[in-house]
């Protein structure tokens, strides 16, 4: 004998006489079968009475599909040279990357061209996010204070020419890790000039003061993500980490300098309505982001998928068509794939020409003066 729990995304019972719209939309908003238990779970609103609606034959066809993983969501274990050199240098430093902690599935792709994410302040996060696969705790203020300059080292080892910096959330640490965030650009910047860095960061709690340090370290690219809609909000992130102090730190981040690219990223697939992403891409316009990332959220491990589930598997169509509204509100540069992460390769070239013209611009623009 084995339970099943229904949620029904609209808390209306769908049944299987004649109502073969509701049946397919219901499948498609299906989350997966959880364990032996075959939990079936959606976030919204409780109808048991729905399950009474559904034949064996449909709960078997719903087990299936929503314990399948679509084609376009396979991905190969990395196997390439420069993947493996890069492994093993940062082994070698003890340097970590959220391309490792967050079992990015594009890390073949980024490390094989040569491009990296690097996390910095440990592997201990004080959030607990539960989309994340960062692990949770209380670092208690211990810091190496040796990783900027170890952080330099490495990118002019790698020989990179865009890397991406982020960090855990450190609420034990009285700046939110601001300073360090801060030392390790101007690092980079002083060892490499020519080198782009994108800065992807915590919420430091909207405190201008600090956002303000960061961004006077002059980094090319200003990220924090808002993660998904405000409505699920709650649910997928930390209580600490709401929806309205991520916008005010994209806000604060173009009030202190206004040419400053801001850039955000947003899952998909967690059960959001269609008009609550509309409304968090006006949100972004209103704060003045350049950028936004769509991707489908994929649980990490099994744990993940028991405590925040996959809604829906969202196609590739789908993500197609927030991309065109986007670019249409007016965005610099929007990347939308189901694969895509919010530093994704695509997107760091696309950034790379803008920045590398600005700069050209601003060489252009110095005044010349004859040599004699």
């Amino acid at each position: 004998m084995f339970f099943i729990k229904l949620l029904s995304m609209s808390g209306t019972a769908c049944d299987d006489k004649g109502n073969n719209g509701q049946i397919n939309d219901f499948h498609g908003r299906i989350i997966s079968c959880i364990y032996h238990n075959f939990y079936i779970i959606t976030h919204r609103t409780q109808d048991f009475s729905a399950i009474n609606m559904l034949n064996p034959y449909q709960i078997g066809e719903i087990m299936t599909q929503s314990s399948k993983r679509p084609e376009w969501l396979k991905v190969r274990a990395p196997t390439s040279k420069s993947y493996k050199n890069i492994k093993g240098m940062l082994a070698g430093l003890n340097l970590v990357t959220v391309c490792q902690e967050a079992i990015c599935p594009n890390i073949e792709e980024c490390w094989g061209g040569g491009t990296a994410t690097f996390m910095l302040m440990g592997d201990t996060c004080t959030r607990a996010c539960r989309f994340c696969a960062v692990k949770t705790g209380n670092p208690k203020g211990v810091l190496d204070a040796e990783e900027p300059s170890k952080v330099g080292y490495a990118i002019s080892q790698m020989e990179l020419d865009y890397v991406v910096l982020t960090s855990v959330d450190r609420d034990d640490l009285e700046d939110l890790g601001a300073e360090h965030f801060a030392k390790t650009i101007e690092v980079i910047k002083e060892n490499k000039p020519s080198m782009i860095v994108e800065v992807l960061t915590p919420d430091f709690n909207a405190r201008p003061e600090l956002i303000e340090r960061v961004i006077k370290a002059n980094p090319d690219v200003f990220a924090h993500n808002i993660e998904t809609v405000e409505s699920l909000t709650p649910r997928v992130r930390d209580r600490r980490s709401t929806y309205r102090q991520s916008l005010n730190t994209l806000w604060t981040a173009k009030q202190i300098k206004p040419s400053q690219y801001t850039k955000t990223s947003i899952m998909l697939g967690l059960g959001e309505k269609d008009e609550e992403v509309q409304q968090a891409l006006e949100d972004l316009r209103k704060v003045k982001c350049d950028v936004v990332t769509f991707g489908q959220y994929l649980a990490p491990t099994n744990r993940h998928k028991k405590y925040l589930p996959i809604v829906e598997y969202v196609t590739p169509e789908k993500f197609k068509y927030w991309e065109e509204v986007a670019n249409k509100m007016g965005f610099l540069y929007v990347a939308s794939g189901p694969l895509v992460r919010s530093s994704y390769r695509a997107g760091e070239y696309f950034m790379k020409g803008v920045i590398e013209k600005d700069r050209a611009a601003e060489e252009a623009a110095k005044p010349k003066f004859p040599t004699l």
